[in-house]
This record gives structure tokens, C-alpha cells and sequence, in this order.
């Protein structure tokens, strides 16, 4: 799976500030572990992947990056990870497989990395539970069709939404993603709030999303 906006968006968003220690699940070509470990240099990342290729890549653009030596890469699924990891992070953040009732792709890693029978969302919370320390946040970008599900299942798991950004591509257009963020306290509110990516020329992108972005993208008009 090659760079998405999806992704882009919770390495930018993301609350990375006073965090020590995170953990990007399912990190694919790393873009979120580098873009969380450029914006907070204290910041130590472990990343991981189930997908051999996927790790090859990531450990290139680890190793050609400036940020790389804060950087550690292994090739596990996120339950082999949780029984042998041995530590707490600050923070976890995941841009999850989430195609589960689409038409599944013939490429065994495109498939892997775009449905939930890799990871599902309850293993996520599950395991993700067990790796957050007291304080920590576990940030996720979701279809906003599903986030009612979304945080049904993390209720059940002790996690809680903190705050929720709805994501819609162009103002004409309906929300499409929700950027996350969950905490073991349960305030009974979360923060909410909306981000548009697009004016209403493609490519021409929103005062917010040029703000949010800035620091990652070399030009955006």
C-alpha cells in the first residue's frame, strides 16, 4: 500500500507532544511512525507489520530518513507483538484494515493490508489495551460509516472517544473518514469538530488541511 491521505492525515493529527514512547500498528511504508517521529524529537517508534514486503520497505525509508535511528521495525502481527513486547507505550496509533464486506482483491498484500480478516477491530482494541500505559492514547483514522461500531467495540475494551474529527473530502460532499482518539478515561464527552480536505478544485486543498499538513507536503496549492 503506497502513501494516502489517510494516512498523511493521523501522522499530522495525532498528538505526539510530551509522548515518549509510541507504537504504529500495521506501519506499511512507515509514513506515520516518520511523520510522528519528525514532529516530536524525544519521540521513540516502534513499528510494526505482518506483511515480510511491507517491513522491507518501511526499514529503506526508516534507514534513508533522518529520524531513523528512533525508529525500530519488526515483523510481527499485532497478538505476536502484544506477548513479547514488555513495555508500555504513551501512545498507539493505527490506520486500519477496515474493507470487511467489499470485493476482495486477487493481490494476497493488497488484500492483507485493506481487510479486516488481518486485523479486526476488536483484536485491535484487545491487544491495543494491553500495550497503552495509565495515560496513554490510541488514535485510529476509520470510515466515518463505521464509527458508531467503532466505539461500541472499544467501550467494551475500557477505551473511550476523547476526540473525533469528521472528515469530508470537499464541503459538497458528505464525511467520509473520522480521526479518532481514545483514552481508558471516560469524560461522557469527546471534543468534536470538522475538516475538509478539498475546496471545490481538486487538488486545491482547505486553510485547515494546509495547516495540518504543511510541515509534510513539499507544495500544496
Amino acid at each position: 500500500m503506497k502513501v494516502g491521505t489517510d494516512g498523511v492525515l493521523l501522522g499530522a493529527w495525532a498528538d505526539v507532544a510530551y509522548m515518549e514512547s509510541a507504537l504504529d500498528i500495521g506501519t506499511g511504508t512507515g509514513l506515520i511512525a516518520l511523520m510522528m517521529a519528525q514532529r516530536n524529537n524525544r519521540l521513540r517508534v516502534d513499528a510494526i507489520d505482518i506483511d515480510k514486503s511491507a517491513c522491507t520497505q518501511a526499514k529503506e525509508n526508516f534507514d534513508s530518513s533522518p529520524w531513523g535511528e528512533r525508529i525500530i521495525l519488526k515483523n510481527r502481527s499485532l497478538k505476536q507483538y502484544a506477548k513479547e513486547a514488555g513495555c508500555k507505550y504513551d501512545m498507539i496509533v493505527c490506520n486500519p484494515p477496515y474493507f470487511t464486506n467489499g470485493v476482495k482483491s486477487g493481490n494476497e498484500k493488497r488484500r492483507i493490508a485493506r481487510h479486516a480478516e488481518g486485523l479486526s477491530v476488536d483484536e485491535l482494541f484487545e491487544q491495543g489495551v494491553s500495550l497503552l500505559n495509565d495515560t496513554g492514547r490510541l488514535s485510529i483514522v476509520f470510515p466515518y460509516s463505521g464509527l458508531s461500531d467503532l466505539v461500541s467495540t472499544a467501550y467494551m475494551h475500557g477505551l473511550y472517544p476523547e476526540v473525533i474529527v469528521r472528515v469530508r473530502p470537499i464541503a459538497q460532499k458528505d464525511f467520509v473518514r473520522v480521526l479518532i482518539r481514545f483514552s481508558r478515561i471516560n469524560s461522557g464527552t469527546a471534543e468534536e469538530s470538522e475538516l475538509t480536505i478539498e475546496t471545490d478544485r481538486r487538488h486545491f486543498y482547505t486553510k485547515e488541511f494546509k495547516s495540518l499538513v504543511k510541515d509534510f507536503y513539499l507544495n500544496v496549492k
